[in-house]
């Protein structure tokens, strides 16, 4: 069983924690309201919602609950960092999504859908070097990763290209900026991960 982070952080890294989270849920309600096509996952979970009552929030924290509990039987234990996560994305979400209207004309549709890439691009930075724990769905990629011994690319490719089918069966919002984020996610997050500070434990 792998132990995430049981040593003491700095309270910058919780900071710099809760801080990634906010801009992660930010850049997800931008991606929502540009109505462009969602992540592979928020397409799931916004298909989910087509037979559920639950908000895009509580569908999240309820996917990541059980994402969690999947990864513990796969041999990864949960860090603070990954319950953080499954609580507060949610939270934030449907804390800001009244704030903000759909948004009719396309260049500022467009402009929505760039702005929450980068917001999710640089919360996942400030997220992962935070150094509290992999998130929900990293932890059950990196679990399914040490079971079968593929790669984590693989299993990463291959968990997303399966919620992004199941998701659009239950009529999930594919679209361009699904495209779109699948294909900038990764190269922005790497940018960022690089110039963001990575914290360190006490001691």
């Amino acid at each position: 069983m792998d132990h995430f982070h049981r040593e003491k952080h700095t309270l910058f890294s919780y900071s710099q924690l809760i801080s990634g989270l906010f801009l992660l849920a930010l850049g997800i309600v931008c991606i929502l309201k540009s109505n462009l096509g969602m992540s592979p996952w928020n397409v799931f979970h916004m298909g989910t919602i087509n037979y559920l009552p639950l908000s895009l929030g509580r569908i999240t924290q309820i996917t990541g609950f059980i994402l969690i509990i999947l990864s513990y039987f796969l041999g990864i234990m949960p860090g603070i960092g990954t319950i953080l996560n499954m609580i507060l994305i949610g939270v934030f979400i449907d804390f800001l999504t009244p704030f903000f209207s759909s948004i009719d004309l396309l260049p500022f549709r467009f402009v929505f859908l760039a702005t929450g890439i980068v917001l999710i691009a640089i919360g996942t930075g400030l997220y992962i070097n935070s150094d509290l724990g992999a998130g929900p769905r990293d932890s059950l990629m990196l679990g399914l990763s040490k079971k079968t011994g593929k790669s984590i690319r693989f299993i990463r490719a291959s968990i997303e290209i399966t919620v992004l089918i199941i998701g659009f069966l239950l009529g999930g919002p594919v679209g361009i900026g699904t495209v779109a984020f699948s294909l900038s996610i990764g190269p922005s997050v790497q940018f960022f991960l690089k110039i963001i500070p990575k914290q360190g434990r006490k001691g």
